[in-house]
């Protein structure tokens, strides 16, 4: 009988470069967008397994997995992260507004939004919070095209010094 072990430590649900928590039940209003805003910066994604109504099993299975993630995150931002990425998830909202606040005033900003005939009143955006250092990915959108085509540009926004660079 040959038993082998591995030195290497449980990672949890480590796959692609992010921790994957799993989630189930009626979602709080906001957070979904909140968590995916500052999963670049956490490498944590979340994704709901099942709605309000779960199997026993697949409950213990989330959960043991979740519990595992969560161990390995401990590892890796230390005791207290949980608190940190609330506060996180909770200081978005208002770096989401900053990141606007820096874009509406930005000359490159409206030329794209005149190149890609979309008006600044209906901007359909995606905002990923990168670092700690204030930077932001934003993805803007046009509706009216069709949908494998509806990301019309890139930009990279720095809130502290009030930078816009265009990504794509």
């Amino acid at each position: 009988m040959i038993t082998f072990f591995s030195c290497k430590e449980d990672e949890g649900s480590y796959h692609g470069g992010y921790y994957w928590t799993y989630g189930y039940g009626l979602p709080v209003m906001g957070a979904q967008e909140a968590m995916d805003g500052i999963s670049e910066k956490w490498k944590i994604k979340h994704y709901a397994v099942a709605g309000c109504m779960i199997e026993p099993e697949q409950e213990k299975a989330v959960n043991a997995a979740n519990k595992r993630t969560y161990a390995a995150l401990e590892r890796k931002y230390g005791k207290g992260w949980q608190d940190l990425y609330r506060k996180d998830m909770n200081d978005f909202a208002m770096k989401k507004i900053d990141v606007m606040d820096v874009l509406i005033t930005n000359a490159l900003f409206r030329d794209e939004l005149k190149k890609h005939y979309i008006e600044i009143y209906n901007v359909d955006k995606e905002v990923l919070e990168l670092n700690n250092d204030e930077d932001f990915r934003v993805i803007v959108y046009n509706d009216a095209l069709k949908y494998e085509n509806k990301e019309s540009f890139r930009l990279m926004v720095n809130i502290k010094n009030r930078t816009v660079n265009l990504t794509k």
